[in-house]
């Protein structure tokens, strides 16, 4: 079945992307990033900027973008059944368009993958587009993050919270990561 994702969450001067795959079943559903109760990502942007479950969605999605925090997908569209991402095919695969989301986001001082998929599917079908693969939008720092999906049982709350703290930090600071792929 092919799963269409959404527009970006973003404010005018964004300093974060969060990218995820794909939206999964239910988020499509309700037209939410990461809509699935049990998915961790809106409980850690809780303990982190006060975007809590709790909030209406479109109360959320203001928090993130007053705190400077942006949230897409890689994926424009994809062939997946079901949500997982090891059920996403390769071969399907339309990214978004980041040349544009760039262009008009020059504050974005670092780029964080939610899970190891997301960051797969960034370098391999992203990256490889630019037409200055050294340029400075390919310079941006990356980091992966440990997945928020219930997946992702290995690691605990705690952990994940503990990982994901980076993005409160940069989006509040103007001085620029470390430049490692972490």
């Amino acid at each position: 079945m092919e799963s269409r994702g959404f527009p970006p969450i973003e404010g005018p001067d964004a300093r974060v992307l969060i990218l995820g795959s794909l939206p999964g079943q239910e988020s499509l559903r309700r037209r939410e990033y990461y809509a699935k109760p049990e998915n961790a990502f809106w409980r850690i942007m809780e303990s982190l900027v006060g975007a809590g479950p709790d909030l209406a969605y479109a109360d959320r999605v203001a928090v993130l973008e007053r705190r400077r925090i942006a949230v897409w997908d890689v994926c424009e569209s994809a062939y997946r059944a079901g949500s997982l991402d090891t059920a996403i095919d390769g071969g399907s695969v339309v990214a978004n368009d980041f040349a544009a989301f760039f262009a008009r986001q020059p504050s974005i001082r670092l780029v964080c993958f939610n899970g190891a998929k997301a960051e797969k599917l960034f370098e391999g079908k992203v990256l490889k587009t630019f037409e200055e693969p050294s340029g400075p939008t390919a310079a941006l720092p990356r980091r992966r993050l440990p997945s928020t999906s219930p997946a992702n049982a290995s690691r605990s709350f705690a952990d994940k919270l503990a990982a994901w703290r980076i993005v409160a930090e940069v989006a509040a600071d103007a001085r620029e990561p470390d430049r490692a792929h972490g």
